[in-house]
């Protein structure tokens, strides 16, 4: 039986990584920033637009559109439809994570997936941040955009799928990653991932 898990994550709790060691240990394929470049394959929308615009949303977010015409709507709308499609095409193969892009969502009817959220202590995101991709920034210039991100990622998140991000009805498993750290994380999805 084929299996699915989608992996949302605060920045910097390494979800990422999670998901990848995860992918890697399973033999499982692994989607992130790479459905953006399947979606630049796919469709007329060029790669610059979908880097600028995943995970944002129209600046006027909540101001009611009145074309409904799919080349007219606003970028991000326009990039979530067809990101929508990629993830089923994705998902209907089977044996993968997903990380982000709202797959929990997406594949909300699916059946056979995990659906898991990751965070962690805001001290340990910062730490985790400085020694993986950030180093030469100060914790403060860290905690910022830790702030900025999931702020962004909340936005999006409600404006595409109307739920809360990181709120825990919408997952099957939700890992503090401060505490149990990165391997055990990936054991405890694993074990969870054989009960499904």
């Amino acid at each position: 039986m084929k299996k699915i898990v989608t992996i949302s994550r605060q920045f910097g709790a390494a979800g990422g990584t999670i998901g990848y060691e995860l992918a890697r240990r399973l033999g499982y394929e692994y989607y992130d920033k790479e459905l953006v470049l399947m979606l630049a394959a796919r469709s007329n929308i060029d790669t610059y637009s979908l880097l600028k615009w995943d995970e944002h949303v129209p600046l006027h977010f909540g101001f009611a559109q009145t074309l409904m015409d799919f080349y007219n709507r606003p970028m991000s709308d326009r990039i979530f439809a067809e990101q929508t499609e990629v993830i089923r095409q994705v998902a209907e193969k089977g044996d993968c994570v997903i990380v982000g892009r709202n797959a929990n969502s997406v594949l909300k009817e699916y059946d056979h997936c995990l659906h898991v959220f990751i965070h962690a202590d805001t001290d340990w995101r910062v730490r985790h941040m400085k020694e993986k991709k950030m180093a030469e920034q100060s914790e403060a210039q860290i905690l910022d955009e830790l702030r900025k991100v999931d702020k962004a990622r909340a936005k999006h998140c409600a404006y595409h799928t109307n739920t809360t991000f990181g709120d825990a009805k919408h997952y099957n498993l939700c890992l503090d990653s401060s505490r149990f750290g990165i391997e055990k994380s990936i054991d405890i999805i694993q074990n969870m991932l054989e009960e499904i």
